[in-house]
């Protein structure tokens, strides 16, 4: 069973009332999966999700520093701005991308035993839920 898919006019004419153009890289999908493409997009990248936009599109920001995918970062860093994110909030989220990646280098490099981390972390989430 498929389910139809609106007509690639449709889809264009949506994307166009939602960004007021249609960016080239939509029109480079497939017209058989531009629906499924532009549903997604719209419902995850410009929707209401469980994650509130600002910090959707900072982690993203983080996210796309460590890809160096520049498309990506160049888009999601212009989308933080409009959901009020500021440069200062930009910059802390690319910081904390690279001090994380460079744990996970150091803790995986070193081979760190898993299970010795793990019950670690236990007594760690442990202490700091009885401080505060």
């Amino acid at each position: 069973m498929t389910t139809a898919m609106p007509s690639r006019a449709l889809v264009e004419a949506d994307i166009r009332q939602t960004l007021g153009l249609v960016p080239s890289f939509f029109s480079e999908i497939p017209d058989d999966t531009l629906g499924y493409e532009w549903a997604l997009f719209k419902r995850l990248e410009l929707g209401e999700t469980a994650i509130p936009g600002k910090y959707k599109e900072l982690l993203m920001v983080a996210v796309h520093s460590e890809t160096r995918c520049r498309f990506c970062l160049l888009f999601h860093t212009v989308a933080a701005r409009l959901q009020g994110a500021s440069e200062e909030e930009i910059q802390e989220a690319v910081h904390l991308a690279k001090h994380t990646v460079g744990w996970s280098a150091y803790v995986n490099g070193m081979q760190t035993d898993y299970e010795r981390f793990a019950a670690e972390l236990v007594q760690v989430e442990r202490h700091l839920s009885n401080a505060g």
